[in-house]
């Protein structure tokens, strides 16, 4: 009996060992580790418990139940494995934190990027019409911020017509759609509309998942060499 509880007292303090090295690591309360991967080193986590984070306590997401945890991560991790550790490493990001529902004051989300953190967190209950592709989307984000000198969005804007403008920010506009535009026009999706980040974002996410337009678009034509050229100056053996 006292051999039984010297196992369980030392696998709660392992435990517990964990989760104080993993919120030491990105501030991130309630977290534990669902796996490790073995070919890019990237660390899944999830939430065993809702946590609330943010400077102003803003950001929430909740825990999954454990079905819906194993099918998403599965989806997941395979479109996160077309990154390579050496990208990864280059772009800052190692930890994928899984919950769902996650919001930032309130207002609903597919993921929050933090390169600094090396942090992607990802709401796995969100549309499953894209889901794929804001995985991808999220990506960009940690790409963008890890290397803004080379995303210039001055150089970007200058692709659209004259008197197009974008938003001061993503959550300034309404401007939210996320269906595929079949006339591209210079933008994949209405959302493309809404930021210069979140146009690159849009424009990279459709070409991970392989989705080109079907008319010819000098606009988007020029974005997605940029997009291409760009990577290539992060890692030149990066694929699309």
């Amino acid at each position: 009996m006292n051999l039984i509880r010297l196992i369980l007292l030392f696998l709660f303090i392992l435990t517990q060992a964990y989760a104080d090295t993993i919120y030491n690591l990105i501030k991130i309360p309630n977290l534990e580790i669902y796996e490790i991967n073995k070919s890019n080193k990237l660390r899944y986590l999830y939430a065993k418990q809702p946590f609330t984070i943010g400077v102003d306590n803003n950001i929430n997401c909740f825990n999954s139940e454990t079905k819906v945890l194993d099918e998403k991560y599965k989806i997941i991790k395979k479109n996160l494995d077309r990154y390579n550790q050496k990208f990864l490493k280059k772009i800052n990001l190692k930890y994928i934190v899984l919950c769902e529902d996650l919001s930032i004051s309130k207002i609903n989300t597919a993921g929050i990027p933090d390169h600094k953190m090396k942090t992607l967190i990802l709401d796995i209950k969100f549309d499953e019409r894209y889901f794929e592709r804001v995985i991808h989307h999220e990506v960009f984000h940690i790409i963008n911020d890890s290397f803004k000198e080379i995303f210039d969005n001055k150089i970007w804007s200058s692709f659209n017509i004259n008197n197009f403008r974008y938003a001061e920010c993503s959550t300034c506009t309404d401007k939210i759609g996320l269906d595929t535009y079949k006339n591209t026009n210079g933008f994949f999706t209405e959302y493309s509309r809404s930021t210069a980040s979140e146009d690159m974002a849009e424009v990279f996410s459709h070409l991970m998942v392989g989705s080109s337009p079907n008319n010819s678009d000098p606009i988007l034509e020029k974005k997605i060499k940029f997009i291409k050229t760009n990577l290539l100056k992060i890692d030149k053996n990066f694929t699309l």
